[in-house]
């Protein structure tokens, strides 16, 4: 036993756990019996480890509150918008992340990678988007609505300033947000919840919009409606599957925040 290494703190706290071999718990056990110091140290390990468990032990059986085990409800869209879901999930994980990264891909390449369906793209982008993370429960946002990085962060890597609109007179409120694809350059997603665990998304993107002046303006597909604008190099895009008239209310909050 003399050869063995000495007998190191982690050595006594994996004593005092019950997590050590049978050799090297004789070795500690002839120690503390001629050590009175190391005895006194194994004694307040022992006594810690039980304040632990009396104060936090009724906390593990506690069951989870619901907000954190309630999923909101969803629904897969149309065979065409899962295919552009399932192109956009591709560009998250390969070429749209070296987008983002601003490394050799070209952005002409990841919009044919990435292509929506045909019709108008800039609401089926927002669309898709918001089919692709709606599932999430655990990693639904990159970045929470607490933390003060969110909006600066966002705007940076989109290249505009950007805001978080406030939609809680709708009944909604700010999750967080993540950094995602648009047709050729970073766009921004922002994600809202109700107490009712239903959701809602804003997509907001940077150039993509041919200067185009469009009023505020309606698509569906499948039960996901989108309302969306743009206003000179920027668009805004609100997506859900609400009852339409739900989604104006929340999307014209939406609309009258970016106005000033």
């Amino acid at each position: 036993m003399t050869n063995l290494t000495p007998i190191t703190d982690n050595d006594l706290h994996a004593y005092v756990d019950g997590q050590i071999d049978a050799e090297r718990r004789a070795l500690i056990e002839a120690h503390l019996a001629t050590n009175p110091e190391m005895a006194d140290t194994v004694a307040s390990y022992r006594a810690q480890r039980v304040a632990l468990h009396e104060a936090f032990d009724s906390i593990l059986s506690e069951p989870l509150p619901a907000s954190m085990v309630r999923r909101p409800a969803f629904r897969w869209v149309d065979t065409a918008t899962r295919i552009a879901a399932a192109l956009i999930l591709i560009v998250l994980g390969g070429a749209g992340g070296w987008l983002l990264r601003g490394e050799a891909v070209q952005p002409a390449q990841v919009a044919a990678i990435a292509a929506p369906p045909a019709g108008d793209p800039f609401p089926t982008w927002a669309r898709v988007a918001h089919v692709v993370y709606l599932p999430e429960v655990r990693r639904a946002v990159e970045v929470k609505a607490d933390d003060a990085t969110l909006v600066p962060w966002l705007a940076k890597r989109v290249g505009t300033p950007i805001s978080a609109p406030d939609l809680k007179a709708s009944g909604f409120q700010l999750q967080g947000g993540r950094l995602i694809p648009g047709e050729s350059k970073p766009a921004a997603q922002f994600l809202y919840q109700d107490d009712a665990g239903r959701r809602v998304t804003l997509y907001v993107r940077h150039g993509d919009t041919g200067d185009r002046k469009t009023g505020f303006l309606f698509d569906d597909a499948d039960g996901v409606g989108v309302y969306y604008w743009i206003d000179g190099d920027r668009g805004y895009a609100l997506a859900g599957d609400l009852d339409r008239d739900t989604l104006r209310k929340v999307a014209m909050q939406a609309y009258e925040h970016m106005a000033y």
